[in-house]
């Protein structure tokens, strides 16, 4: 998901946020783990009442491990990265984290590279490279080159392409 905050008079600098698409709110995953907890439960139940003395032991060993592996990949939702371009600087920011990456806006150039059954996408200046938006799908990965390259455009005074 690309959001994007648009230069205003008082603050002369484009923001864009990128973040993964998330469809779950925290409540939402707590009720999911509570009815797959609660399924697996009563199939244990019935398990056990036919026999099986084990199955709600192994049920408790199932359900702490799906709930721990769903926290842990809704948390990795939690990251982003946000763009804050003016017309000095181009200075990326991993959230949450400390990876910072200051760029010269003039300098600056977005490259579209094949790698690994997707696309990259790389800002590049002085020898140095950052891939951005790895989080994002392929589409959302195009539009945001393309919005980057109109912006530096823009603010380097230099005819689009």
């Amino acid at each position: 998901m690309i959001v994007l905050r648009p230069a205003t008079a008082g603050l002369p600098c484009v923001t864009m946020w990128l973040k993964p698409n998330r469809m779950l709110s925290r409540r939402g995953l707590r009720r999911l783990i509570v009815v797959l907890v609660a399924l697996v439960l009563v199939t244990a139940g019935l398990g056990a009442w036919q026999g099986n003395v084990f199955a709600p032991l192994f049920a408790l060993v199932e359900s702490a491990a799906v709930a721990v592996a769903l926290s842990v990949a809704w948390r990795a939702g939690d990251r982003s990265e946000r763009i804050t371009l003016d017309a000095v600087s181009l200075e990326v920011r991993s959230l949450p984290g400390r990876r910072r990456m200051r760029f010269q806006s003039y300098w600056v150039r977005v490259l579209l590279e094949p790698g690994d059954g997707r696309r990259r996408l790389l800002l590049s200046s002085h020898g140095r490279e950052l891939e951005i938006g790895a989080f994002l799908a392929d589409q959302e990965r195009i539009e945001l080159s393309k919005k980057l390259m109109v912006l530096l455009a823009d603010f380097n005074g230099q005819p689009r392409k």
